[in-house]
Formats: C-alpha cells, sequence, structure tokens
C-alpha cells in the first residue's frame, strides 16, 4: 500500500496502518491519551504496540480548538523524556512519529536518533523554518491541512468546496518538498481544523479525489473528534464506537493511516475493512 525510509530501512505497509497517540501534555483534548511520567509513556507504548500499532505519534503541546501553547523549550523537555522512554521501551524497530510544528522542536527530535517522522499541523504555514528543516533531514513528514492557528482556526472556514481547497492549499507545499528531495510525504487533510461539522463529513466523502489529485498516502486523523461528539451529542469519552465507524468510513475511501487513540479497536476495523474488501474481489 505504501511503504518509508526509516533511517535507510524500507518499511513496507501492505495494509492500513494505526498510528497510536500518545500525548505527554496535561491538557489534550482526550484524558485517556495523555501520559505524564516516563514510566506512564512506556506502558502505553508497550501496549500500544502489542495491539498492532504500525507507529507510535508522540506529541508534547496540545492543538485543539482554543488552546494556548507553551513554550519551545518546556514542549522539548516533555517531548525528549518521552522519546527515551518509548524508545527504552520498545527499542528501535518502531516508527515513531513527533507531532510538532516547531521546526527546532522536529529537528532536535530526529537528530536524537529517537525519532523517524515529523507530524505537522500546520504543514509548514506556523513555522517559517520548518519546510527547510524537513528538506536538510529528509525524513518522513506528514503535511496536514490547517488555516491559521489552533486559536483562530474555526474563525477561517469559508470553503467553497472544502475538498478542493483542501486539495489547492496543500498542493503547492507538498511540491516544494518533493522539489527539494523529501521523499516520503503522508498528506492529513486536516480534520476539525479550521472546518465546520458539515465540512468534515464533506472533505471524509472526499477522500477519494484528495487521493488521486495529491498521489500520497492519506492520513486519517478522526478519532474522539467533534465531527463525532458534537453530531451524536457526546462525550469524548463516549466517542469510541463513532470512532469506529468513521474509521470504516475512512478505510472505504482509500485511507492509508488511521490516526488513533484507541489501537486495538482501529486495528480490528482494518482487519474487517480487508475481510470485507477480499470477499467482494
Amino acid at each position: 500500500m505504501f511503504s518509508l525510509n526509516i533511517n535507510g530501512r524500507l518499511i513496507e505497509f501492505d495494509k492500513p496502518a494505526v498510528m497510536g497517540i500518545i500525548n505527554v501534555t496535561p491538557d489534550s483534548f482526550h484524558s485517556a491519551s495523555r501520559a505524564q511520567t516516563a514510566r506512564e509513556v512506556a506502558e502505553k507504548a508497550l501496549r500500544m504496540v502489542a495491539d498492532g500499532a504500525g507507529i507510535l505519534d508522540i506529541g508534547a503541546c496540545s492543538t485543539r480548538p482554543g488552546s494556548s501553547a507553551p513554550d519551545a523549550a518546556e514542549e522539548w523537555e516533555r517531548l525528549d523524556r518521552a522519546l527515551r522512554a518509548v524508545r527504552d521501551a520498545v527499542g528501535p524497530d518502531v516508527p515513531v512519529s513527533v507531532d510538532t510544528y516547531r521546526a527546532d522542536v522536529a529537528r532536535r527530535a530526529v537528530e536524537s536518533g529517537r525519532a523517524d517522522i515529523i507530524n505537522d499541523i500546520g504543514g509548514c504555514t506556523l513555522d517559517p523554518d520548518m519546510e527547510d528543516t524537513v528538506a536538510a533531514l529528509r525524513v518522513p513528514y506528514v503535511l496536514m491541512h490547517m488555516r491559521g492557528t489552533p486559536a483562530t482556526m474555526q474563525h477561517m472556514c469559508d470553503y467553497t468546496d472544502v475538498t478542493a481547497g483542501v486539495i489547492s492549499e496543500l498542493a503547492p507545499t507538498l511540491d516544494r518538498l518533493t522539489l527539494a528531495g523529501v521523499a516520503d510525504i503522508i498528506v492529513d487533510p486536516g480534520f476539525g481544523f479550521a472546518k465546520t461539522l458539515e465540512q468534515n463529513y464533506s472533505l471524509l466523502a472526499g477522500l477519494p479525489a484528495l487521493a488521486e489529485a495529491l498521489q500520497r498516502p492519506v492520513l486519517a486523523g478522526v478519532s474522539r473528534k467533534s465531527m463525532a461528539t458534537r453530531l451524536l451529542g457526546i462525550t469524548a469519552e463516549e466517542a469510541l464506537p463513532a470512532t469506529s465507524a468513521l474509521h470504516m468510513a475512512a478505510l472505504e475511501r482509500g485511507a492509508a493511516i488511521l490516526r488513533a487513540h484507541d489501537v486495538a479497536e482501529a486495528v480490528q476495523t482494518v482487519k474487517i475493512h480487508r475481510q470485507l474488501a477480499a470477499s467482494q474481489a
């Protein structure tokens, strides 16, 4: 389905991958995803790998709507501690992604030898140095769509066609990074980031068009998000069944990676989707 070059080692993903979310923040929107101590981080990482996570994604800066960010020093302190705990727990072979929009934090994480992938919610828009940093590091990069900042993005949802808008706004950065030699780029349409509830569902329906236009693996980050909780009038803690439904919808529309809080359930959804696809072949 897709491959990633991780430190010179080609990893082939022959089925959709599940990216397990580990938040080392005190304020991420889903409290169960948080891990504060090195022991909690290690235990969560081990459990996710045992449950079938193909990638671990570690974030040290909450980006929920309206959130305020820690400074770069605090973000790096949290992230460095977590990366050490994860590598000590799971070893060198599990790809680890760092969820940061700061170029210096991304660079330090990769150059430490503990991070393999940069997952940037800003898509090179929040830090003017990110594009050059990604090009210099030549590591896999998750290019996500967002307008504005986490504090302002929900006031920037004026699309004529949300799928076409996301494609047109991601394509120039994708082209520049490709020309700069970044080989492995994953596109994330940015569910919940500068999109209304209705636009999130239009974007989900439009995933095949997005994948066709951009010709890159698509990451779906829908886990326990407001597109489920607001629609159903439930909390993030109650949104696991709805998340599984959204994951199945994303897989049916070609998603290559599911970024998930609940790895075991996401892996089950992938297995069911693959069995269904095989039965239709």
